[in-house]
Formats: structure tokens, sequence, C-alpha cells
């Protein structure tokens, strides 16, 4: 018989297993084949041209895809390789050959290879307008897309699969090499550890990884709260080593400590549930704990990520509001017309002028932390308690009282301030001292001007007071600010094209130096211009999120596909001696919601306490974006574990 002829029988024979590694194989190349072909859109490709942000985050993406893709297929071979090891096995045993049997596994892995890449690249294909709108939708471009189809896609996928195959027939060819004949056949029980005693070492070693893991958490919560930014990162270093090692050698020691502890506690008087849940947790977590580990923390970056971009996402009006207070505005008296414009095209408005200056202001005594390095006189733009009425119509100030607007949550991390304390402006001939007496997050002052910093908010005679001191008037760049809010938003389109008629479409020109050359632009555009840019990261992250819960997902959904067939013997024996599957089933669940749960739920505390950590770059909401995240994962990850079972519950049926 020819070697060909007896790969095809073999792959007949393996059509199970087979099936499971070309499910994997065809949505890898469905994915990257996707992604791919969607950066050579004609519509995507002229947003990608004109943004190089866009085109560095495809490029920055694709590489982390190719990542996920390499792992997902590597691990999906070794398992592959595992249930076919008694097989590869007896065909020694009979006499063939390595390099024979290594022979027919190329083949079949060429033909399985060949056919997945083909279907794999159809379905990419197919799904490649589905992914197109959805880009276009989030990054707010209304533009018909249509399928295309891209010779250097297939060029690409063709050579990074067929880079993977030769990866993995190496994979296997090692295998096939190294293994004797025993490890061959013992192959599906050298992970399984028979626990007779917990020693000092390991419950010291098991106590050790908790406690790793809340180091890990209470130092990422003080990241950004330190003295100085030196050593940042070391500390980042620190925690990752901690977060990591900590989770494996939870799964590696604590777990089978804490279930040999049941054990122990029932003194042996062990019941069905327990001998099929716990026991087979116990025993397999030595080989287990290493993918277990991977696995979280795969689940934890990808959780970590996705909701540090929906934050921002989410937080696109508050930023737009931080930008543009305003929905048209001009500075220091440039285009002081422009509301007899609004006017003679019957559009109404309301019109706000306030007047700014800028002192240099000393916070070092208002600051919670007294260690905190902060600079003493920091440029500051000040306005007056009626400018700041416009947002804030109850904020009342005493005569040296102060109020600080603009003060958002990342400034509340890093620097934090109480109130009562107090702040001096600099003079000349003696400081003004000032009292704090509220904080607000909203700023009448636009980022472009206030360079994102605070707004000083005094009561109307200490501003008239400070605006006569030469030097504070000297240092004042930008004098005026005159907002304009629309009474009718339907008259938006027109007062935005009167707005970019008579500011030189948006572009300052005067003979003031500070103000030639500013951009002006309209708080509507300024939102689409951010949703454009933020909207680019969230279609990125999200088919990256994507593309981690399904590896991270599918994985576990094969190894348990993998503990089924090695336990079938077990659900045969227990089904003889009259057990029910329903029996059988519930410790079956115990054991789906230990398999699936305990990573998923380590997995949500790693990326809560990152995204914490540092949300407040990001954006200004955190708890629904990231309740939003966690969810969504949650129930996609629920599905892999109802799959799980599914297939659980046909072997146990099929037992008997």
């Amino acid at each position: 018989m020819k070697i060909s002829q007896l790969a095809m029988r073999s792959m007949k024979k393996n059509i199970r297993n087979y099936f499971l590694y070309f499910f994997a194989l065809i949505f890898s190349v469905a994915l990257f084949f996707a992604f791919v072909t969607l950066q050579t859109n004609p519509v995507v490709d002229v947003y990608t041209e004109a943004s190089t942000k866009a085109d560095s985050g495809f490029k920055v993406a694709s590489y982390l895809l190719l990542f996920i893709v390499t792992l997902f297929v590597i691990y999906a071979n070794s398992l592959f390789i595992k249930q076919r090891s008694k097989e590869i096995g007896l065909f020694q045993l009979i006499g063939m050959p390595k390099v024979t049997i290594a022979r027919m596994l190329s083949i079949e892995n060429f033909l399985l290879w060949f056919t997945a890449i083909l279907i794999g690249s159809f379905l990419g294909f197919m799904a490649t307008r589905f992914f197109a709108m959805i880009l276009l939708k989030i990054i707010q471009i209304k533009q018909v897309t249509e399928i295309n189809f891209s010779w250097s896609a297939v060029t690409q996928t063709f050579i990074v699969f067929g880079i993977l195959y030769g990866i993995t027939m190496i994979q296997a060819f090692w295998k096939i090499k190294k293994s004797s004949l025993l490890t061959l056949f013992q192959e599906n029980k050298k992970q399984e550890v028979h626990i007779k005693q917990i020693g000092i070492g390991q419950m010291f070693i098991g106590l050790l990884g908790i406690v790793l893991i809340i180091l890990g958490y209470f130092y990422s919560s003080r990241l950004f709260t330190v003295e100085t930014s030196s050593g940042l990162l070391g500390r980042m270093i620190f925690i990752l080593a901690s977060t990591i090692g900590g989770t494996y050698l939870v799964f590696r020691y604590s777990v089978a400590f804490l279930l040999n502890t049941v054990r122990k506690m029932k003194k042996g008087h062990l019941s069905l549930y327990d001998v099929l849940a716990a026991a087979p947790i116990m025993h397999r977590m030595k080989g287990n704990a290493k993918s277990l580990t991977l696995i979280t923390v795969l689940t934890g970056v990808a959780l970590a990520i996705l909701s540090l971009s929906y934050i921002s996402y989410y937080s696109i009006d508050s930023n737009v509001q931080a930008s543009a207070p305003f929905d048209y505005q001009t500075y220091n008296n440039n285009y002081k017309n422009l509301g007899n414009q609004f006017k003679e095209a019957k559009i109404a408005v309301d019109q706000y002028d306030i007047a700014i200056i800028e002192g240099f202001v000393d916070f070092s005594e208002a600051v919670e932390n007294p260690n905190t390095s902060i600079r003493k006189f920091v440029g500051t733009n000040i306005v007056s308690q009626s400018s700041a009425q416009i947002l804030y119509p109850d904020l009342k100030l005493k005569s040296k009282e102060v109020a600080i607007l603009g003060y958002t949550d990342a400034y509340d991390v890093m620097s934090p301030m109480k109130k009562d304390r107090v702040i001096q402006i600099e003079k000349p001939h003696g400081n003004t001292k000032l009292t704090i007496n509220s904080f607000y997050k909203k700023t009448v002052i636009p980022s472009r001007l206030s360079g994102g910093s605070f707004t000083l908010v005094v009561s109307d005679q200490e501003w008239r007071n400070l605006a006569k001191v030469k030097t504070i008037h000297e240092a004042t760049t930008f004098k005026k600010l005159t907002g304009y809010n629309l009474k009718d938003q339907t008259q938006a389109q027109e007062a935005t094209k009167i707005y970019y008629a008579y500011t030189n479409n948006g572009l300052v020109t005067s003979k003031d130096e500070f103000m030639n050359g500013v951009l002006l632009q309209s708080k509507a555009d300024l939102k689409t211009n951010l949703q454009s840019s933020i909207g680019l990261t969230i279609f990125i992250t999200g088919f990256l999120g994507l593309a981690f819960l399904l590896a991270t997902g599918s994985i576990l959904y094969f190894k348990q596909m993998s503990e089924a067939e090695d336990e079938k013997q077990s659900y045969k024996t227990l089904r003889k001696i009259g057990f029910t599957e329903s029996d059988i089933m519930t410790g079956i669940y115990m054991k789906q919601l230990f398999s699936f749960g305990l990573p998923l739920l380590i997995g949500l505390l790693h990326s809560y306490f990152a995204v914490k950590s540092g949300w407040t770059f990001f954006g200004s909401e955190l708890t629904a974006p990231l309740l939003i995240v966690m969810g969504i994962y949650t129930i996609l990850y629920i599905l892999f574990a109802m799959l799980s079972v599914s297939y659980y519950r046909k072997v146990v049926h099929d037992s008997l």
C-alpha cells in the first residue's frame, strides 16, 4: 500500500480528531485573511493613506494577530499530536520506520492545511465586507463599501500559513523522533499526578502564589500615585512578574492544595461529584498549570486593552467638552463680528465673552501628599466667577476663595489636592493667597488654551485686581474667548458653513504672533474627528479581542474535549455500576465551572486592576464601559463552556 493511500485511510479513520484540528485552521485562516483583505479595501485604503496613525495601527495589529494565530495553531497541533500518540505508537510497533510515519503525517497535514487555507480564505473574503461596514460605522464615514478581492492578501496568507505548516511539521517530526513507544502509549496519562500528601513546602508555595497576585494588585493601584515618575518601568516589570508568577503558582500548587485539604477534611468519604470534579482537576493540574496561566494572562490582557480603548470611545463627549466648551469659538477678538454673521443668516445663538488672564500659581501647599514633586509656579489661566457661572450657575465665591475647573480624575490620581488648602498667585509685591473652595471637572477654557491644565475661578473683584497687575497682564497670551452656542441644533449645518467661511476655513491669520496659524474647529467636527481617530482603535482592539477570545476559549474547549476522551473509560465503568447520565453530568458541571470559571475570574481581576491603574489617562468614565466589556466577554466565554458541556454529554451518553 502506498504512503498516500495509507494517509487517506488514516484521515478517514481520524475524522473526529481532524474535524477539531480542521476547525482551528479554518478559523485562523479566515481571521487573518479578513484582516489583511480589509486593509486593501478601497475605502479603508483611502482612510489609512490619509492617516499615518491609522496605517501604523493596522500594521501593529497585523503582527499581534499573527502572534495570536501562531500561538493558537501550535497549541491546537500539539493537542492533535497528543490525541494520535497511540496511533503513532502502533505504527512503530508493527515496524514502520519513523521517517515513513513522518512522511505520512506530512501528506495528511498538507492536504488538511491546503483545504483549510482555501476554505478559510473564502470565509475570510466573505466576512471582509461585514468588518469594513463595522469599521466605517465606528469612524463615522458614510460610504458604501463593496467586496473586493486582493491577490496581495492571498499571497500573504499562503506565505504565513506555509511557514506555520513548516513549523507544525517540525513540531510533529520532533515528537516522533524523541518519543519512545512507552511514552507514546502513556501520553494521555503523563500529566496525571497522584497527590498523596501535601508537604509544608507545597503549602508555602501555594500561599506564595496568592500573596504575589495580591502584591501585584496592590502596587498596580499605586502605580501612578508615587512622588515622581522615576522607576516607573521597573515597577511595571515587577507588577507583571508578580502577577504572572503568582498566577502560575496558584494553578500549579494553590488549587491542588485547597482541593486536597477539602478531600482530607472529608476523611476519604468522597461523593460521586467529588470524584468527577475535584479528582481530575487535582491530578491534571501539574500538566495544565502552564496552559491555564497562559489563558488567564491572555484573557486579562485582552480585557484590559478592550476596556481601555472602549473607555476612550465612551468618554468622547467629555473630551469634546474639554476641548470645545462651545459649539463655535474665537479668540482675542479675531472674527469678533461672527455673531453678526449668524444674526444676518437668522441663526439664533447665545454669545459668551470670557476675559482671561494668566498668572503663575504655586500649588505646592494644596497637594495632598507634601512629598509630591510639583513645580512651585505654573502658568495657569484665571477667569472670573461670572464667566464660570456659564457652566456652573450656582458657583459662589468669597473674595479670597478659588475654585478649580478642569480637575479631572487623572489629576486626582497623580497630584490630588484638598479642599480648604491654600494656593498662591505670584505678584511682584507679595503673592495673593487664596483658599480652595471647590473642584469641578468641566471647564470654560478650551484645552487648546489651557494646555489641558487647570483653570482657576476667582471672585469678580479679585479677578479685576489681578488683571491690573502688570506682570500678569504681560504674561497673558489669550486674553479673550468668545463662544457661541446654537439655540436650534437643526441649524448646525448652515452655521458651520458660515463659521468656516468667515474664519478663513478655521485657520486664523492675525498680526498677533500667538494667534497666527491657530486652527479653529466646531464642536461637531471635533467630535467627528475624535470618533474617527478613537473609532479605529476600538475596531482594531475589538478585532484582536475577538481573536484572543476565540483563541483562549477554543484552547480550553479543545483541552476539555481531549480530557473527555481520556476519561471515557471511567464514565463507561460508572454507567455499568448503575450511575445515571444525570449523576455523572452533575459532577462534570462542577468541573467545567472550575475549568472555565477560574481562568475567567482571575483574568477579570487581572484586567480590572490593570485598567484601574491607568484608566484616567484614557477617559472620564470607568464603571459603565468596564462592565459592558467584561459582560460581553463573559457571555461569549460561557458559550464555549456550554459547547464543552455538550461534548461531555455526548461522550457520557455514548459510553454505553
